[in-house]
């Protein structure tokens, strides 16, 4: 289970709090105390992380989906993963 889900299971579970059995909100919360526990970040210099931060605002997107992008794109550059091709007939966000 990715962290994304279990924050969207712990939104759910906090608006439907009063409907949930105690079994489940334990489920829940230990699920949550795992991934938490099995978190472990990246020490990045400051000038590299000041860097992130402004970048990812500008392009309105969280530190986290910027640091997806540019690993992605660097291991596409360096052939470590294959190029996404774009379908030339399908639509795109952005312009050109």
């Amino acid at each position: 289970m990715t962290r994304r889900l279990i924050a969207e299971e712990l939104e759910g579970a906090a608006d439907r709090i009063a409907d949930m059995s105690r079994a489940d909100l334990q489920i829940i919360l230990r699920r949550a105390a795992l991934m938490l526990r099995n978190v472990s970040g990246v020490p990045l210099e400051p000038a590299t992380e000041d860097a992130l931060s402004s970048i990812a605002a500008e392009m309105k997107i969280s530190r986290s989906d910027l640091i997806q992008i540019v690993l992605r794109e660097w291991l596409e550059t360096n052939a470590y993963l294959p190029v996404r091709s774009i379908d030339e007939e399908s639509e795109t966000d952005g312009s050109a």
